[in-house]
């Protein structure tokens, strides 16, 4: 292997740049419709405990939205400086689906997201409560258009090849809503909501582990058991025909998923396994016979695609689509399983009480993310070789003047700006989790029970204090 070969640091380098980014944008999508609907919970009830964790999640979510600001935009100069062809064979579609994104979502977010954040108490409670909803709608708009040109190149269609080699548009509609869109933006919006509530639901549990916030921390947990019950499930669902879809215009990519090399029936689903791409066979598979067949045809003597069925060369690399799949689909497991657990015991009313249930929230904090970059694994890695499935090659895409060297030294240097950069905001985040929900001098609890106003006396029977 060249470890200087420009090809492989370029993937290495955007897939490097663009798993840090996907986490913020992710946590954002979810936390805004969190902070949605918390402060409709308070408009409707006037119940403080809503407005204490609105004011306390506003602050994470601002610090994640500017990250996820500042990591994307060196995506958009690395398609420039190490993939100028694939830049300019497909700019005519991508450059408008990106730019699109730019007008109708990030102008529209950032206009209010200022009034979000420094509105409270500035403007009218339903004033606010509209910026907080359209920064939210901002943030689903804005995925809507990233996905639709990231499904655009797993499933290109509605252009043109011209003479030049140059991809020209023929039909918008069939562009923006190509064969894998809906499958793939509902598959990450739910993934976005799945992180977020475990995050959420284990930061309850790791206050109430603590004796800490302890109403707050309730509705929390209580909230992210309700995600984990029914969002979970239905995620589930939504990629098994994200995947049923796949199969019919990616079919290599389930092959590689799969695990499977040869056309035949009855093909066994790998629990665990060891795809070697010399031997062509996946070597010390756990299986469960004709799973996949069944999965995937609804028949277990059904016929999947096999990766022998095109040359090495149109194959991607299987071990890691192979492994990324189970780790994404393991995950996914846990959280149902934590889910019903959960459910269970808030109906037994041992939910806040349960220690176990607790550290399982918390360990499970940041499996959302974990799962979510495993998932743009499969996506991303299964599409090889080609930037533009069928259309445009990985080795043909990147810029003709690029070094290796020169390569290698961006994408240290990006490890180690990342790495000192988002490693700060991480732990300005955790800091702010540990820190806690804003003091308030209630000793006797009547505020967070929505008593307004309590006062407190002295022996003589003088009003000591009066919090509202």
């Amino acid at each position: 292997m060249d470890f200087f070969d420009p090809v492989l640091l370029a993937r290495i380098q955007f897939a490097f740049t663009v798993s840090f980014h996907i986490i913020f944008p992710a946590f954002t999508i979810g936390l805004a419709s969190f902070l949605a609907v918390i402060e409709w919970r308070w408009l409707a009830t006037k119940n403080p405990l809503y407005q204490d964790l609105y004011k306390f999640w506003i602050k994470i979510f601002a610090v994640a939205f500017g990250m996820g600001v500042v990591s994307g935009l060196v995506m958009s100069y690395q398609f420039g400086t190490n993939w100028s062809v694939f830049s300019d064979r497909v700019a005519n579609v991508l450059g408008p689906l990106l730019g699109y994104e730019v007008l109708t979502a990030f102008f529209l977010e950032a206009s209010f997201l200022g009034v979000m954040l420094f509105g409270w108490g500035r403007v009218s409670p339903r004033m606010h409560f509209v910026s907080t909803c359209i920064v939210a709608g901002g943030t689903l708009v804005s995925a809507f258009w990233i996905l639709s040109a990231n499904s655009w190149m797993q499933t290109p269609q509605g252009f043109e090849m011209a003479a030049d080699g140059r991809v020209m548009p023929l039909d918008w509609i069939a562009i923006i809503f190509n064969p894998s869109f809906a499958y793939r933006y509902v598959h990450m919006v739910i993934a976005a909501f799945l992180s977020t509530a475990f995050v959420v639901g284990g930061v309850g549990a790791y206050y109430l582990h603590q004796s800490r916030h302890m109403p707050q921390a309730r509705i929390m947990l209580g909230m992210a058991t309700l995600m984990a019950l029914i969002v979970a499930p239905t995620q589930m669902l939504v990629g098994h025909a994200h995947g049923t879809n796949t199969m019919e215009h990616q079919p290599i990519k389930v092959a590689a998923m799969e695990g499977n090399w040869d056309k035949t029936d009855h093909v066994p689903l790998y629990l665990f396994g060891m795809p070697d791409e010399k031997a062509e066979e996946t070597k010390y598979g756990v299986t469960i016979p004709g799973g996949a067949s069944w999965v995937l045809t609804g028949d277990r003597a059904g016929r999947v695609p096999h990766l022998k069925s095109v040359p090495k060369e149109d194959r991607p690399p299987v071990a890691v689509v192979f492994w990324s799949f189970r780790v994404m689909v393991g995950i996914g497991v846990l959280m149902i399983g934590l889910g019903i657990l959960s459910a269970f015991a808030y109906w037994r009313g041992r939910l806040f009480d349960t220690r176990i249930l607790r550290r399982l929230w918390m360990l499970m904090i940041p499996s959302g993310f974990v799962a979510l970059l495993a998932g743009w694994f499969v996506t991303e890695v299964g599409r090889q070789p080609w930037t533009a499935y069928g259309l445009v090659r990985t080795a043909e895409s990147v810029s003709p003047a690029i070094l290796g060297p020169q390569v290698a030294w961006s994408l240290l240097a990006f490890v180690v700006m990342y790495s000192c950069v988002f490693g700060a905001g991480m732990y300005y985040m955790v800091k702010l989790v540990r820190k806690g929900l804003s003091d308030l001098q209630d000793p006797e609890g009547f505020y967070r029970h929505g008593i307004e106003s309590v006062a407190f006396s002295d022996p003589d029977g003088h009003t000591q204090k009066t919090v509202h």
